[in-house]
């Protein structure tokens, strides 16, 4: 036997074995025999017959590291309990390992677990070569198992990290996109060494720039959350109709957007409205952030949406219930006292106004009741807001059965054609409802030179009140 130098191996760092895989090497000449080609497919057929294959192999000398690592008090101690190191876990390793030496390699490597005596499960790096000399028997195989448990188990922490990381973006609640900005950067930065500062101005003069922006932007992927938020039944889809999705509504969003990155701002937020591949509106806060690590070309960013539809929706309700009147849809007293107020700071003239009352309301709610009372108020807030469609002029209801229409730049000619039009339209509407007709006392009145709004409004109800009184002397004149 060629001369074996035991104190290096002795010596060595990492546990070392020396094996005699000779009874292995006659197993295989049986089965080669027998007609075995497949090795890998034999052994897997039956892992008894890597138990029996393992049990032929006879340990020859181990080294000190060995002991240590394994924590066996001598080499006989070692070997008493090599059930308790090799367990199953290291079947389908063993499997390669034969395949390996079966196929006439005499350098091999593989990965897998051992425990020490203990039962502390090691993760090990083996590596095997046959010595020269003994490839016709494999009677002397040199085994070095390095523990590389501290590496698997960074290994697998990464892994479930990853595994993390990747359930934490396919089941987030918020929709997430993952883009790449770096053309966009690179656009960015090519405008500042032309010298560029005032960057808002740029994109005024060139809103060109804007849209080429929107086109370098490399959509890498989108979670579930994204399909369901826009109606999308898979990512090819929602990929082939994001012109549906970013309406030219988007423009100023992403022109805000692109101010934000020429500050510096990867990490930026704003309100933005998108729509669902079946034309919904979708309401939604955007949030921006450049992914760490990518910072210097914005290769890698997530936007963020959240919802926000049902919540903007709640907003301009409660808005508009600040402003308008809920029975008959017009503006109410709070609106009107602004909108005044505007009207008197705004110095527009001439300003006119038209004041309404109903007749006898308070009588029809004490014989009637209030939900009849209730239905012509109703119908007067269809009138009203009938006559000032598609005009400045706001309707407001400022009591119970008063109600005000103020109508900027509008002179006397079209106060009186407002007027012609309200009869008109109340007309039709008694003809409808003709069991019960509503009965309106009108004023009205135009901005005489240096007038405050205040004395316009003044006249104008005083000129409401007159019709009113001669309406009340006339019904009591008949009955």
């Amino acid at each position: 036997m060629p001369h074996f130098d035991s104190s290096i191996f002795d010596l060595a760092p990492i546990p070392m074995w020396l094996e005699d895989f000779s009874e292995v090497k006659q197993q295989f000449d049986e089965w080669r025999a027998q007609g075995v080609e497949d090795i890998v497919s034999f052994l897997q057929e039956d892992l008894q017959r890597v138990v029996e294959s393992t049990q032929k192999i006879k340990v020859i000398k181990v080294n000190q590291k060995t002991l240590e690592v394994f924590e066996a008090e001598n080499q006989e101690h070692l070997c008493a309990n090599l059930a308790l190191i090799f367990k199953a876990d290291m079947l389908d390793t063993h499997v390669y390992e034969l395949a390996a030496l079966w196929n006439g390699e005499t350098e091999f490597s593989s990965t897998g677990v051992n425990y020490t005596l203990s039962g502390k499960r090691l993760d090990v790096q083996l590596r095997a070569s046959v010595l020269p000399g003994f490839e016709h028997d494999l009677s002397r195989v040199l085994f070095t198992t390095e523990d590389i448990t501290a590496y698997q188990d960074a290994q697998r922490l990464e892994a479930k990290n990853r595994i993390l990381a990747e359930s934490m973006f396919t089941y987030s609640p918020a929709s997430l996109w993952v883009e790449d900005f770096s053309r966009i950067k690179r656009r960015i930065d090519q405008i500042r060494q032309l010298g560029i500062e005032d960057f808002r101005t740029f994109l005024d003069v060139h809103p060109d720039f804007i849209q080429q922006c929107t086109e370098d932007i490399i959509l890498l992927d989108v979670n579930q959350a994204t399909l369901t938020l826009f109606k999308a039944p898979d990512k090819p889809t929602l990929f082939k109709n994001l012109h549906k999705v970013f309406t030219q509504e988007m423009q100023n969003t992403f022109r805000e957007q692109l101010i934000e990155l020429w500050k510096g701002n990867i990490h930026h937020q704003r309100e933005a409205v998108n729509y669902a591949l079946d034309g919904t509106i979708r309401n939604v806060l955007l949030q921006f952030t450049v992914f760490p690590g990518y910072e210097h070309d914005w290769g890698l960013v997530q936007v963020a949406l959240t919802d926000i539809t049902a919540r903007k929706k709640a907003e301009n309700y409660l808005e508009y219930l600040g402003k308008h009147d809920v029975l008959t849809k017009l503006y109410n007293r709070s609106f009107y006292t602004e909108e005044i107020n505007r009207l008197e700071r705004s110095f527009a003239r001439p300003v006119s106004c038209i004041y309404l009352d109903m007749n006898g309301l308070k009588q029809i709610n004490d014989e009637l009741g209030h939900d009849v009372g209730d239905g012509l108020l109703r119908r007067v807030g269809a009138v009203l807001n009938q006559v000032i469609l598609n005009t400045p002029y706001t309707a407001s209801r400022i009591g119970g059965d008063e109600f005000v229409i103020l109508m900027p730049s509008a002179d006397e000619v079209a106060t009186l054609s407002t007027l012609q039009t309200i009869h008109e339209l109340f007309n039709i509407d008694n003809q409808y409802y003709s069991s019960q007709p509503i009965s309106i006392s009108i004023g009205h009145a135009t901005t005489a030179p240096n007038e405050s709004i205040e004395a316009l409004l003044r006249r104008a109800d005083q000129d409401m009140y007159i019709r009113k009184k001669s309406f009340y002397s006339n019904q009591n004149a008949n009955a």
